[in-house]
C-alpha cells in the first residue's frame, strides 16, 4: 500500500453520508419548516376538499403550483444540500488522514453505482383495475415493483396479492382511508395505528407509505413496518410541501426511511402538464451520477391514458439502459441498508481490507476521493481487494 494511503490507518467511511447528528436532522426531519403553518394549511385543505369537484381541485392546484414553484428551498427537482455536505465532510476527512482517498462500504451491493426502485400507490378501485396494464409495461423490461394499497377506502380481491407476488412484486400498506387525516392530530393517529399495524401483519407486508406523503418523524417509527417511504427528497407541490433533501435511505428511529426521490407522475403530468419525461430523465441522471436512489411513485389511477402510460414506458426504457444499477424492491433496499449500517471495514496486518458484518456477503469496498469537485468512487485498485461477492 502506498505511503500516502498508509500515512494513517484507513478510516471506515460507511456512514460518510451526512445522515447522523443535528446538522443532518435539520434537513432530514424538515426542521427548516414552520410546523404550525404546515398543520394549519393541511387542515384547511382537507376540510374543503370534499366539497370541491375534482376538476376544480385540479384547476386550483395548477394555479397554486405557480406560487409553490417559486419557493427557493428545497429547490426542485434537484436539491443538493446534503450531497454538498457529504463532499465537504469527505474533504475534511481526507485532509485529516493526509491522503487523497479513503475506503468505505459501497452504498449498494457489489459494484452497483446506484439503485432504482419502482413503487405504486393504488388510490382507488379504478387504480386496482389498471394494475395489469402497468405491469404489462414493466414486464417488457424485466422489472418488478412494489404496490401499496389503501385498506379501507375501496373494495378489492386480495387474491391480487398472490398474483403480484408470484411475479416477484411486493405489497405495502398505504395508510388506512386516504382522507388526509392520519397525521392531523395525535388522537387520530393513535386511533388508526392499531388497524394499520394489523393490516401489515395480515398482508405480510413490511413497508408503509402515508397517503399524500404526510409525515411526522416522531410518530412514524410507531408503525410496525420495516421501512417507511413517506418523505420526498424535495417536493414543493404537495399540500405538505418540503422534503428531507436526502437521495439515500436513512434511519427514523428503528425504521429505514426510503425517500421518494423522483417527481410524482400526478405532479408532472396533471398539475404541471409536462409534455414529456425530460424532468424525470434529468433527475434520474443526477441521482445515478451521485450514486443515489432513484425511487419512483407511479399511480395506476393516473396511468389510464395511453399518453401517461407511454411516459412511464419511456422512463423504464431509460433506467433499464443504465449500467451497473441495482433494480430492487424497497424491502430489499431496506434490508441491505440495515446490513450496511451494521458493518465496518477491517484493516488487516498484511494490508488487506475486508468488510466485517452482515454486509460482507454481497458488499464491496470502494475508495472515495474528490475529482473535478465531485465525489468519485474507485471500485478496484492495485493495493486492495474487494470483499464479498460481486452482484
Amino acid at each position: 500500500m502506498s505511503d500516502a494511503v498508509r500515512k494513517k490507518p484507513p478510516r471506515d467511511l460507511t456512514s460518510l453520508m451526512p445522515s447522523n447528528g443535528p446538522k443532518a436532522e435539520f434537513y432530514l426531519h424538515e426542521k427548516y419548516k414552520d410546523q404550525s403553518d404546515r398543520n394549519k394549511s393541511l387542515a384547511l385543505y382537507y376540510l374543503l376538499r370534499p366539497i370541491i369537484p375534482r376538476p376544480l381541485q385540479i384547476g386550483l392546484r395548477r394555479v397554486y403550483a405557480k406560487v409553490q414553484g417559486r419557493r427557493h428551498f428545497p429547490s426542485w427537482p434537484i436539491e443538493s444540500v446534503l450531497v454538498n455536505q457529504q463532499k465537504e465532510r469527505l474533504e475534511s476527512l481526507l485532509l485529516e488522514a493526509g491522503t487523497d482517498r479513503l475506503p468505505m462500504v459501497n452504498y449498494w451491493p457489489g459494484t452497483k453505482r446506484a439503485a432504482v426502485v419502482l413503487t405504486h400507490d393504488v388510490e382507488t378501485a379504478s387504480g386496482v383495475s389498471n394494475i395489469s396494464r402497468v405491469r404489462e409495461v414493466e414486464r417488457r423490461f424485466g422489472l418488478v415493483s412494489s404496490w401499496n394499497f389503501v385498506p379501507e377506502r375501496y373494495r378489492f380481491d386480495e387474491a391480487i396479492f398472490s398474483s403480484l407476488r408470484a411475479e416477484g412484486c411486493e405489497i405495502g400498506v398505504h395508510g388506512l382511508y386516504h382522507d388526509g387525516k392520519l397525521f392531523s392530530s395525535r388522537k387520530v393517529f393513535e386511533e388508526r395505528l392499531p388497524k394499520i399495524n394489523s393490516y401489515l401483519r395480515k398482508w405480510d407486508a413490511v413497508g408503509f407509505r402515508s397517503p399524500a406523503l404526510h409525515r411526522v418523524p416522531d410518530w412514524l417509527p410507531e408503525i410496525e413496518a420495516e421501512y417507511d417511504s413517506s418523505y420526498p427528497d424535495t417536493d414543493p407541490f404537495e399540500p405538505q410541501s418540503g422534503g428531507c433533501c436526502s437521495i439515500f435511505p436513512f434511519f427514523l428511529g428503528r425504521l429505514v426511511e426510503l425517500p421518494v426521490t423522483m417527481p410524482q407522475d400526478h405532479t408532472l403530468f396533471e398539475i404541471l402538464r409536462a409534455e414529456g419525461i425530460s424532468t424525470w430523465r434529468e433527475k434520474a441522471s443526477w441521482l445515478i451520477q451521485n450514486h443515489g436512489m432513484v425511487l419512483v411513485i407511479v399511480h395506476p389511477d393516473y396511468m389510464i391514458s395511453s399518453r401517461n402510460l407511454g411516459f412511464y414506458e419511456q422512463l423504464l426504457d431509460f433506467v433499464a439502459q443504465q449500467l451497473e444499477v441495482w433494480h430492487s424492491l424497497p424491502k430489499d433496499v431496506a434490508t441491505w441498508w440495515r446490513k450496511r449500517a451494521a458493518s465496518k471495514i477491517v484493516d488487516h496486518p498484511n494490508g488487506r481490507l475486508s468488510i466485517e458484518g452482515p454486509a460482507s456477503e454481497i458488499g464491496s469496498i470502494v475508495w472515495a476521493s474528490i475529482k473535478e469537485a465531485r465525489i468519485h468512487y474507485t471500485m478496484r485498485s492495485l493495493d486492495t481487494r474487494l470483499s464479498g461477492a460481486i452482484a
